[in-house]
């Protein structure tokens, strides 16, 4: 059954207030479009629970910067509707620009400092578009739960940090990445890699498996950690220069010491004019608690 598309507010607003009234469950998986495996996991897990699925796909201006890809940015709105249909997708809500921002936004949420690290010092004013935008779908679906992914884990931290923050009545639900056979994550800006980039790419996902082989080894040193995840990359001759960063899972706050607490490697790499970004979260160093308590 083809999903209903809707392209303005106030219809998808009127297309939602029945089934709210009668206490249907409304799961929101927001979208930039162009839609692979990856966003069917969060499609699945949304269709399995929850009574109204919403998909949006809505390529936002306002987390692009002045040099970066807005206009080349791969779109596919038919291949897209077909895919929410196999899957089960009850509404797609794909708004124009002037629908969502009809005059100069004067208000945006910036979630400080968690949109100027890492990503947000590369890309200024990305974290801030995102949190707008996430935070007017809020509001206009109202969802029970609205889902992410794991692969873009700075956003779903801030996200997860602005519901707490301005205390949404909606659930953040993080899917674990998906990845395609090489280990490479799934992602939308893929298709724009060169056969030799693409295939040259997966390295990012080998240097990520060594990385958690010396965390689950006891390895407590964050910059060996990602020294070791640089040089794997870097003998990649099509590999870009590499962000690496070793961070709290919960926090994306920097440690000195490796411990018990969960950490995540994260990792953004050119290849080419694409800009690549992985990650990989994992259990504290093994031993850690049990240092602590003899300690």
């Amino acid at each position: 059954m083809k999903p209903i598309l809707i392209s303005r507010i106030a219809d998808l607003r009127a297309a939602l207030s029945a089934p709210r009234r009668e206490g249907q469950s409304i799961g929101l998986v927001p979208t930039m479009g162009y839609l692979h495996r990856g966003h069917m996991a969060l499609v699945d897990q949304a269709r399995g629970e929850n009574g109204l699925v919403v998909v949006s796909i809505f390529v936002n201006p306002t987390q692009f910067g002045p040099n970066e890809d807005l206009d080349t940015y791969p779109r596919d709105l038919e291949g897209d509707l077909k895919l929410c249909a196999e899957h089960g997708v009850d509404i797609v809500f794909a708004p124009d620009v002037a629908d969502m921002y009809p005059e100069s936004m004067a208000t945006t949420i910036d979630v400080a400092p968690l949109s100027t690290i890492l990503i947000g010092a590369q890309r200024p004013g990305h974290f801030q578009g995102v949190a707008t935008v996430v935070a007017k779908l809020f509001n206009i679906v109202q969802p029970s739960r609205a889902y992410f992914g794991e692969k873009d884990f700075q956003q779903l931290t801030v996200v997860r940090r602005m519901v707490r923050d301005l205390s949404f009545d909606i659930a953040i639900v993080g899917v674990p990445t998906v990845r395609e056979a090489d280990g490479l994550a799934a992602s939308s800006r893929n298709v724009r890699l060169s056969p030799e980039d693409r295939s040259a790419a997966a390295v990012v996902s080998r240097a990520l498996d060594l990385a958690e082989a010396m965390v689950a080894g006891g390895e407590r040193d964050p910059a060996a950690v990602a020294q070791a995840v640089r040089q794997t990359i870097a003998g990649e001759s099509r590999a870009g220069t590499p962000a690496v960063d070793v961070r709290l899972a919960a926090t994306l706050g920097e440690l000195d010491v490796i411990g018990a607490a969960p950490v995540v490697v994260l990792v953004t790499v050119p290849f080419g004019s694409v800009l690549l970004l992985d990650q990989r979260e994992m259990a504290g160093a093994a031993g850690a608690n049990q240092k602590r308590k003899t300690a």
